[in-house]
């Protein structure tokens, strides 16, 4: 096995049991929720990858669970970054460095999606820069692989369902074995 992706597969062991800031489901739910909704959906597998890993970089950092409730914006878009980059090309990690960015696009491009955001959700974006302004909207739509995260960041807002039943991670883990370098 890809020496990262068992990396991967023991953070999600060890740390997946945690919160899922705020809301009421762990991480490894909201992971698992998350490619369950993309792989249903009909994404390829680098996307239902970024899916399932779009949040990992809250499992490698130290700041705790409630970080935003405390003010601190985790950076958890890039933290995990460096650790993926051995393994997985960009159409795997540009969705997860630009999740947090397509909640800043969507709520200017979609009037309605700020209040459909749960409260922690709405925290975190006010700690992450808030809503883009026009400029930046078309600036983020016009990068490679941000059409990606928008689809991704649309999941992570519904992938929050306590007891949702979904596959598990050895499944995730044969698709994301497909994309690895």
């Amino acid at each position: 096995m890809n020496p990262v992706l068992a990396h991967v597969l023991e953070l999600f062991e060890q740390r997946g049991s945690a919160p899922y800031g705020g809301e009421c489901v762990t991480q490894l739910e909201h992971a698992l929720q998350c490619a369950a909704l993309a792989e249903a959906d009909g994404a390829g597998p680098e996307l239902i990858t970024a899916s399932l890993l779009h949040d990992l970089g809250h499992l490698v950092h130290d700041l705790g669970d409630d970080a935003a409730e405390h003010g601190v914006d985790d950076k958890h878009e890039f933290r995990a970054l460096h650790l993926l980059r051995r393994a997985f090309t960009a159409p795997v990690l540009e969705p997860i460095r630009l999740h947090v960015d397509a909640k800043r696009y969507l709520c200017i491009a979609d009037q309605g999606y700020h209040a459909l955001l749960s409260p922690a959700s709405q925290l975190s974006l006010s700690l992450q820069g808030g809503a883009f302004d026009a400029h930046s909207a078309r600036h983020f739509i016009e990068q490679p692989c941000a059409r990606d995260a928008v689809r991704l960041r649309l999941w992570d807002d519904l992938a929050k369902i306590p007891g949702a039943t979904v596959p598990t991670l050895e499944h995730y883990a044969g698709i994301m074995a497909r994309c690895t370098m």
